[in-house]
Formats: structure tokens, sequence, C-alpha cells
């Protein structure tokens, strides 16, 4: 169990590097709204979520009501669902129903990303090591960002920000060069992106709906070109 865990923890490496910058980032956006060090990590440490935590400072910048703050990060986190629904096909058998409620809390984007590209089935362990690096991570750089906010100039924080897509790379290319589905898929996804990015009427599609469209139709593409036969799955 122990090794499982450092295991976990050792692969998220590069998922923490990233959420330490992307942290600081919305520590310092927080910090600019009226919002405490200790308020801001205590949003990161619940929601796990950057897109959806600087929707909600948007939000709370505009006084909303408390329901269109629970639609925005329904329509953003959506795709949560997704994940956590394909995760649940690569965990091995007898992970019971609490548990696979605290590794559902656990997803991220990267965490996602991280797990999935395991070969074979995955147990808790191995998932809380890479979760406890998550969390840990992405809280403590949202505390030293909200705490740090009045000595940083703003354009270190747009730096930062960067980082993310950096240490997404990191995560996805390696497996891409191994398994040409998982590069097809990657391939897929971008094509995908980039139309809902750019087309007319389509660029009308919300952030979050279009990457569940993106994810949906990516991986639905991808399972019938490249079909895992039932051998792969349960050998």
């Amino acid at each position: 169990m122990t090794n499982k865990i450092a295991k976990g923890m050792k692969d998220a490496i590069p998922i923490c590097a990233g959420y330490l910058a992307v942290g600081f980032t919305f520590g310092m956006a927080a910090a600019a709204q009226g919002i405490g060090a200790g308020g801001a990590a205590l949003i990161s440490a619940t929601n796990l979520t950057s897109a959806g935590q600087f929707a909600g400072l948007t939000v709370i910048a505009a006084a909303a009501p408390y329901f269109e703050m629970a639609l925005t990060q329904l329509i953003i986190n959506l795709r949560y669902a997704l994940m956590a629904l394909s995760l649940s096909q690569k965990l091995e058998p007898g992970i019971g129903k609490w548990q696979r409620c605290v590794i559902a809390f656990g997803i991220t984007d990267e965490a996602f990303a991280l797990v999935s590209t395991q070969e074979g089935k995955v147990g808790k362990h191995y998932i809380y090591g890479v979760m406890s690096v998550c969390i840990a991570s992405w809280t403590t750089g949202t505390f030293f960002g909200a705490a740090a906010s009045s000595a940083l100039p703003p354009a270190v924080g747009s730096a930062l920000g960067i980082a993310i897509y950096g240490m997404f790379l990191a995560i996805i290319i390696p497996p891409a060069k191994k398994e040409k589905s998982i590069a097809a898929v990657i391939f897929i996804a971008i094509v995908l992106s980039s139309a809902l990015w750019f087309l007319p009427g389509l660029k009308e599609i919300s952030p979050g709906f279009a990457i569940i469209i993106c994810t949906v139709l990516a991986s639905a593409i991808g399972a019938i070109i490249h079909p895992i036969r039932e051998e792969e799955v349960n050998p």
C-alpha cells in the first residue's frame, strides 16, 4: 500500500509544479477580490477546479445570486462527471462506493490524464497518492499567492499561469509517443477544440460545454478507430 501511494505521489510531481504556479495565480486573483489567504486556500481545497474557481471569482465580483454561481459551476465542471464515469472502468475490483466518491472528488484534468494512461487496472492507493499531491500543491500555491499578492506585480501572475499548459503537455506527450490510439484521440480533440474556437456559430458555445463536446466526441471517435479488445482490459 505504501509503495503504491509513493508511486502515485512520484508520478504526480509534474502536476505539483504546475499546480503550485497556477494556484499562486488564483490566490493573487482571489486577493484582488478581497478574499484573504485562508479563504482562498479553503476555496482551492474544496473545489480543485481552476476554470471553475476563476469563473467563480467573476461571479463573486459581480455580486451575482447563488443560483448563477451554481449554474456556472455546473456547466464548467460537468466534464468531471464524464471523467469519473470513464475512470470507474479503470479501477481495480473491490473499491467501495465511498472510496469511489473520494476518488471522484480528487479528479482534475491532469490527474485524470495521469491515471487513465496507466497500464492495466489502477488501485485506490495509487490514486490517493496522486490526489494528495494535487490537493496539497494547489492549496499551498493558492495560499502563498494570496499572501504575497501585494508584493508581486500582475505580470508575474500572468506568467505563472502559462505553467499549467507545460505541465499538461508533460503528462500527455509520453504516453502519446507509446500508443497511437492516445495520439489519435489527442489530435482529434485538438481539431474539435480549434473548430469550436474559430468557426462562426460554434465559437459561441461556452467553454464548459466546449470541453464536454470535445471529450465525448474525441473519446467516441477514438474508441471506434482504436477499439480495445476485451482480453486487453481483463487479461
